[in-house]
């Protein structure tokens, strides 16, 4: 895997082209849920921009059917299988397993009329960072996204351990930290005016360590997210996130871009 480089209330059903979400708009109080806006559809999804410190988006919804059966019927290959959209449609699926097929057709169908390039992976792990054992900068390690153009990370865990986020107060970026830049300005071989490049050319600069008692929000099942990434006239702080470790043993389903 590369490094990290430049995703309790009321219920309500929601009908999105031939696909049938059971739509919930939460109450959380906690500090974590003062960065989500939270929205009930696709179009406010994709629209509703960032405000102060609210640098997440969220349309929480609860999808309908057996998304596991499609991780048992895809053939893998390694830790990181992409999956097709031909190969999805060709998938023999119970009824059920149908049902989830439809919501991840429509979910890429709706990003590319977006004018996204979602992929559709079912992972194992990702690879680890071992370069530099005191600073990993693999999806692990809370980070941010960067692009040079205006975008955003967009993101969907139908099965498996989903990612987390953390609010911009709750992190401190790695190479402020005394101890970890002293080891990194030991890895670099040059003058003090190149250090800074070398950190970003690097990308150490896109990682963070969380604060103590920090909580992070664990992103759910089923949930389309929309993360602030750092870009050039950005007008919030980029969304610190991180991929989570695979606990449970089970392989996820994820759908990004």
């Amino acid at each position: 895997m590369p490094r990290v480089q430049p995703f309790s209330g009321a219920n309500a059903a929601m009908l999105t082209g031939d696909v049938i979400f059971t739509s919930a708009i939460m109450s959380d109080t906690s500090n974590t849920s003062n960065q989500v806006i939270y929205v009930t559809n696709f179009q406010e999804l994709v629209g509703t921009p960032y405000q102060g410190d609210k640098n997440a988006v969220c349309w929480k919804r609860e999808p309908m059917g057996d998304f596991a059966e499609i991780i048992q019927k895809v053939p893998l290959t390694g830790n990181i299988t992409v999956v097709e959209e031909t190969e999805l449609r060709a998938l023999q699926l119970s009824e059920q397993g149908q049902i989830a097929r439809d919501t991840l057709l429509q979910d890429l169908q709706d990003l590319r009329d977006h004018g996204a390039a979602p992929v559709l992976n079912i992972i194992k792990n990702y690879d680890e960072d071992d370069g530099f054992p005191f600073f990993p900068t693999d999806v692990y390690s809370y980070h941010v996204d960067r692009s040079p153009v205006p975008t955003d990370t967009i993101l969907c865990t139908y099965y498996g351990d989903s990612s987390e986020i953390l609010p911009n107060a709750q992190v401190k970026q790695k190479i402020l930290i005394p101890e970890i830049r002293a080891e990194l300005r030991k890895l670099y071989d040059g003058d003090d005016a190149g250090f800074e490049a070398f950190l970003t050319d690097n990308f150490f600069d896109l990682h963070y360590q969380a604060e103590p008692g920090a909580q992070p929000l664990t992103l759910g099942n089923g949930h389309l997210w929309r993360l602030a990434v750092d870009h050039p006239g950005s007008d919030v702080l980029p969304c610190v996130h991180r991929a989570p470790k695979e606990k449970s043993g089970l392989y996820r389903l994820l759908l990004i871009c």
